[in-house]
């Protein structure tokens, strides 16, 4: 029967003007399935280990992508733990440089005003001394000027027997002082 389905393939092609040879002997087919089977039976020990050591590979690489995967993932963590603990650390400083700069701002302000203080009663009290000086030097040249003023008119005024009679009266008076402390 397979022959007859041959014979009728062969009909077909060499009405078309291809030919199929079904002669067993002529066409190798022995052959090639002795061949085939062959290598079917050996070759699937060869190829099975082929296969092994392509999955163990496969497998080995899947595990080490995985490991160095965990390992990221770990470094990731890591990096952000770090990354944070950076990012409160540099809030914090800046905090404090806010809260120092306030207080050397703050301080600065306190000695400016204590010295704007300082030099005003500094101020003051040198106005005060020369106000003082000037009115002692304006006191001074006052005196002096009544002073020469009254002798001037002492002078036109008393003559030599008023002044032998305030002399005279000025020696007593030195005179009983002196006797009164003896």
């Amino acid at each position: 029967m397979i022959f007859n389905n041959f014979n009728l393939f062969s009909l077909i092609c060499e009405s078309e003007g291809f030919q199929l040879n079904t002669n067993l002997f002529e066409t190798n087919v022995l052959n090639l399935s002795v061949v085939l089977g062959v290598l079917v039976y050996y070759g699937k020990a060869a190829l099975g280990d082929l296969i092994q050591n392509r999955k163990e590979n496969i497998l080995r690489s899947l595990q080490d992508a995985e490991n160095k995967f965990k390992e990221a993932e770990e470094n990731l963590s890591f990096s952000k733990k770090n990354f944070e603990s950076a990012k409160l650390k540099a809030e914090q400083i800046r905090s404090q440089g806010v809260i120092l700069s306030s207080q050397a701002a703050k301080a600065l302000i306190e000695k400016v005003e204590e010295d704007i203080t300082r030099l005003k009663a500094s101020n003051l009290s040198l106005i005060k001394l020369e106000e003082e000086k000037s009115i002692n030097d304006i006191c001074q040249k006052l005196s002096q000027f009544a002073i020469s003023k009254s002798i001037e008119k002492i002078n036109k005024r008393i003559n030599s027997t008023s002044q032998k009679k305030i002399i005279s009266q000025n020696i007593e008076k030195i005179s009983i002082k002196a006797l009164a402390q003896n």
